[in-house]
C-alpha cells in the first residue's frame, strides 16, 4: 500500500530517497533527507549566505574578516604577522606590587597588608607592629 501524497524525494541527484520527514535547506530552499541536509553534504551553492563564520585571532582576540574564497587560516596567519596588536609584555602583568615599607626589606605581596596603628603597608614577615618598629601609637595592640 502506497501513500502518494506523503513525503518528498531528496533533491540530491545521487539519492532521490523518499523521505517522510523531509528537511528544507534554509539557504537554497530545496528538500533533502537527513543524510544530505548539511551544506557540505549537498554542495549547497547558497551556503555562503548562511554559513558565515568569523575567525578570531588567538593572540589579540580580534575578529578577522575573511572574504569569499579565502582560506581563514591563511588570513588569520597574515593578520598575526602584520596587523596583530598582541603585546606579550602586556599579558605578563605584575601581581606582586605591594612593597614592604620596612627599611631594608625588598619583599612584595599580592595584597596590601596594612598596619592598624601606623597605616603602613608591610610584607607578611613585618606585618605586626613589633616587627616593623611601628611609630603609630605608644604601645602595640598585640605582641604577635
Amino acid at each position: 500500500m502506497e501513500f502518494p501524497g506523503l513525503g518528498e524525494h531528496c533533491s540530491e541527484r545521487t539519492c532521490k530517497q523518499l523521505d517522510f520527514l523531509p528537511l528544507k535547506c534554509d539557504a537554497c530552499g530545496e528538500v533533502f533527507c537527513k543524510d544530505h541536509i548539511r551544506y557540505d553534504d549537498h554542495k549547497c551553492s547558497s551556503a555562503y549566505k548562511k554559513n558565515v563564520q568569523v575567525p578570531v585571532c588567538p593572540l589579540c582576540n580580534a575578529p578577522i574578516p575573511v572574504q569569499k574564497g579565502e582560506i581563514p587560516d591563511i588570513v588569520v596567519g597574515a593578520h598575526m604577522d602584520k596587523d596583530c596588536k598582541y603585546n606579550p609584555a602586556q599579558q605578563k602583568q605584575k601581581i606582586f606590587t605591594n612593597k614592604c615599607l620596612k627599611p631594608g626589606c625588598k619583599r612584595k605581596e599580592m595584597m596590601k597588608v596594612v598596619c592598624e596603628q601606623c597605616g603602613g603597608n608591610f610584607c607578611i614577615k613585618h606585618r605586626h607592629p613589633l616587627d616593623h618598629d611601628c611609630k603609630g601609637s605608644s604601645h602595640p595592640i598585640s605582641k604577635a
